[in-house]
């Protein structure tokens, strides 16, 4: 499929450090993965859901390994609402510099973090030769078109390219529903 990419739902989720890790599950705790994602190396962890609090409410999280240098929550639009965050801006990842915090509960302790919490920006995971085979270099913008019962464009798409990536473009919860991209759905990539 020419210029087609895998789309796939990236729903809300935490990064966690080993520091982090210990203090919400107990000294010693590691993350054990449950179930490997598309990228590689990459696994939801077996353990317990962390429980995010905001201002006005909670949401369970799934925690994302293998641990991180930093701690970072992505969430949707929908449920930065739920938690009553407020300007929750919609960043790449890794990009926490001056984002909200929140506090975490998890079954053995709780932490609260003062910033790290983004809208991930939605984006592309381009391998180099998937890249070269694009057209596309690393952070490059581009559009995907995604063709569903509300066929959609998203403009504003980042290209982000590296060995240890595997061909995907990952969209949030609320972008998901907006255009019906359920099951196994594609996009074209657009320049």
């Amino acid at each position: 499929m020419a210029n087609k990419v895998l789309v796939e739902t990236s729903a809300r989720h935490i990064h966690l450090t080993d520091a982090a890790v210990e203090a919400l599950y107990g000294a010693g705790a590691t993350l054990q993965p449950k179930k490997m994602l598309s990228q590689p190396d990459q696994f939801a962890a077996a353990n317990e859901k962390i429980k995010l609090v905001g201002p006005k409410g909670e949401l369970m999280v799934s925690v994302l390994g293998p641990t991180r240098k930093a701690n970072q929550v992505e969430l949707s639009f929908s449920d930065a609402r739920a938690l009553g965050l407020k300007a929750v801006p919609v960043r790449e990842s890794g990009d926490t510099a001056g984002t909200p915090g929140i506090k975490m509960v998890g079954p053995a302790g709780e932490l609260e973090i003062s910033e790290g919490v983004v809208i991930a920006k939605r984006h592309i995971h381009f391998d180099p030769e998937s890249a070269a085979a694009f057209g596309v270099s690393d952070k490059e913008i581009v559009k995907v078109k995604i063709e569903s019962d509300r066929t959609t464009i998203f403009d504003d798409v980042v290209c982000r390219v590296s060995p240890t990536y595997a061909l995907a473009m990952h969209i949030d919860t609320d972008e998901c529903n907006a255009c019906c991209a359920f099951g196994e759905v594609y996009g074209e990539v657009i320049k």
